[in-house]
């Protein structure tokens, strides 16, 4: 280990400072990387290439753990530490081939109430300052691409409304300088949507150009706000168009954070440059007056989006502290969107590891929200499946499933939590076992890992495992990585490498082929416990929408709290005899899913009182950050 454990242990930025990290390019090397599949930023980080998929695509997958959790509290229970400290020991003690491949997080929660996404003690991915700020600006690229198009939503709005159809068709199909006419590449797909045939701009009737190029944008019905990385509460709700040379045309829209952008879902689920520039194209930003979807693509827009997320498709590479490889690719958000790194980068991973080694990545938010997502989204667009799952629990987690105080970020925690509580303990433990069976679902051998506490006693570890074997777990074991590193998630590793040997039976919980709301009730009742879902209008109204439109075929991406198995955050352990709400439904069609809303789902974090900047500084003497948490 770069880093020797010592205790107590020290803050995690400390820890991940003191470190001697190695040449990315040795890493990359020891990878299986050529220095002409990799681009560098710096000592520490680079991006690979994706035609090393071309090179090993005869090469034989490797084994593929997804590590997921129990219904969390507020402060999380340690699945990025997890994942780190299973592949550190996977890898620096075990002497298997592996790679880690999680999530890059948006700077907003780290400068708000969460702080960082680098795991913790001495599980951490380094340099954690570089992965928890700008990295390699992929989450900035998704930015500038989402706002060009919401600009151009807009600007489109504008000007079609000064002028008239013979004007607009000279503007956005400009002469040359032989006096001639032709179109622009995106204009050729529109005209094969419109099913205009004809290839010369002198052959379109006046019709043709005022079909062709009048979107006729309708402003209330525009879905696409902007975007920005950072916590702000007061961008929820906008206006905009008030100058004076935006003729009146005002309009109430708002900011959603970076990582909550459909660009993000689709650069974490395309499998490639061709395949993300149709996805752009396809993204549906509003309806025009006439009740049909105007894209990315009638904008004209969708070839742009793509040369500026270009670069971010490549995968990141760096290292955890032990120095095993880590990749680091795509931040979507685990309500709204499916809260999963890139398929990209797991392909690329299991590639590389080959039939022998391991990729560990990690799924958002409880096993009923990513999991699921990974399941039924990811799985089904890469076409890869899981060898074992992972489900993280922790005492204090179960502890409050059982009644115990509230826990609340920011704040001690109750006494309840410090001390031995076997009654409190025991009455929690149905929330883990409903976990396990919702894993056992998809036909996977899963591994319970219990994230060990200091204040966590040997008995009630003991119940805890026991009630992960009694509802189906392979095996269920005490880990301690974030004292300890890899040394300390030896016997979780060697758990992991068992069921990974046992054959998976892996399969969906629903086809496609079901109606919207067949597959919506699958979700609820089979993995929240539900026993009905009630619809309001607004979502009839876009189940009828959807399915006139052609979306009925996607797969579901339920929007709903992570603090619950329902759609109650206060409702804690297993909760029953409720219906699923879903007060409506929202495409996001270039990703490829629709996702219903259950509850209030907030797409912009906002500041608490005492922020996670107050800590943050900089020692200008070093240059060295200080306080990221």
């Amino acid at each position: 280990m770069s880093a020797k454990p010592m205790k107590p242990v020290p803050s995690d930025i400390d820890i991940a400072q003191a470190a001697e990290l190695r040449p990315i390019v040795r890493v990359a090397a020891e990878l299986g990387l050529g220095e002409d599949e990799i681009d560098l930023y710096g000592r520490h980080k680079a991006k690979i290439h994706l035609d090393v998929l071309d090179r090993l695509k005869d090469r034989p997958l490797g084994r593929y753990v997804d590590v997921t959790a129990i219904t969390p509290t507020p402060l999380g229970e340690g699945k990025t530490t997890t994942t780190v400290g299973l592949s550190q020991a996977l890898g620096a003690h075990l002497g298997k081939k592996v790679v880690t491949v999680v999530r890059q997080p948006s700077m907003g929660p780290t400068f708000g109430i969460k702080g960082g996404a680098a795991g913790g003690g001495y599980s951490q991915i380094v340099p954690m300052e570089d992965f928890n700020l700008h990295l390699t600006g992929d989450i900035h690229a998704v930015t500038v691409a989402h706002d060009l198009l919401a600009a151009a939503i807009d600007a489109r709005i504008l000007h079609e409304l000064y002028q008239e159809d013979e004007k607009l068709f000279q503007a956005l199909c400009p002469a040359g300088k032989a006096g001639r006419r032709c179109f622009s590449p995106t204009v050729l797909r529109r005209l094969k949507k419109l099913g205009i045939d004809k290839g010369d701009p002198a052959e379109l009737t006046l019709e043709d150009k005022r079909r062709l190029f009048r979107l006729d944008i309708d402003p209330d019905t525009i879905t696409w706000n902007r975007v920005i990385d950072v916590n702000d509460r007061f961008l929820r709700r906008i206006w905009i168009g008030l100058g004076p040379e935006e003729l009146g045309l005002k309009r109430e829209t708002g900011y959603d954070i970076s990582v909550a952008s459909e660009i993000m879902a689709i650069l974490a689920l395309t499998t490639g440059l061709a395949d993300m520039r149709e996805r752009l194209g396809r993204m549906v930003v509003g309806m025009n007056k006439a009740g049909e979807p105007v894209t990315a693509e009638d904008l004209g827009a969708a070839g742009a989006l793509t040369v500026l997320m270009k670069d971010a498709l490549m995968p990141n590479l760096m290292q955890t502290l032990e120095g095993t490889p880590a990749l680091v690719h795509a931040g979507p958000f685990a309500n709204i969107a499916h809260g999963n790194s890139s398929v990209i980068a797991d392909q690329i991973a299991l590639r590389l590891v080959g039939r022998d080694g391991y990729v560990v990545t990690e799924s958002g938010f409880g096993a009923e929200c990513g999991m699921e997502k990974f399941m039924n989204i990811k799985c089904r667009v890469s076409g890869l499946s899981p060898s074992c799952v992972v489900i993280v629990a922790t005492v204090r987690a179960l502890k409050m499933h059982g009644g115990g105080p509230k826990v609340v970020a920011g704040r001690p925690l109750s006494d309840e939590y410090g001390k031995e509580n076997i009654d409190l303990l025991a009455k929690g433990l149905p929330n883990l076992a409903a976990h396990v069976r919702n894993a056992l679902r998809y036909g996977v051998p899963t591994v319970v890992a219990v994230n060990r506490f200091s204040s966590d006693t040997e008995a009630e570890i003991a119940l805890v495992r026991g009630a992960a074997l009694e509802a189906g777990a392979e095996d269920a074991v005490m880990s301690d990585h974030w004292t300890e590193g890899g040394a300390g998630a030896i016997a979780l590793a060697r758990a992991v490498i068992a069921a990974c040997a046992k054959p998976a039976d892996f399969r969906f919980l629903y086809p496609l082929e079901w109606d919207i709301k067949k597959k919506i009730e699958r979700i609820a009742v089979e993995m929240y416990g539900a026993e009905g879902v009630d619809y309001k209008p607004a979502a009839e109204a876009k189940i009828a929408l959807y399915t006139r439109l052609g979306y009925a075929g996607l797969p579901i991406c339920m929007a709903k709290t992570h603090l619950s198995l329902s759609h109650n955050p206060a409702w804690k352990g297993v909760p029953k005899g409720y219906r699923f709400p879903i007060r409506d439904i929202k495409a996001s069609v270039g990703a490829g899913f629709l996702y219903p809303i259950a509850g209030d789902m907030r797409t912009m974090p906002g500041l608490p009182t005492r922020p996670a900047f107050y800590d943050i500084d900089i020692d200008p003497a070093t240059g060295r950050v200080r306080g990221l948490s």
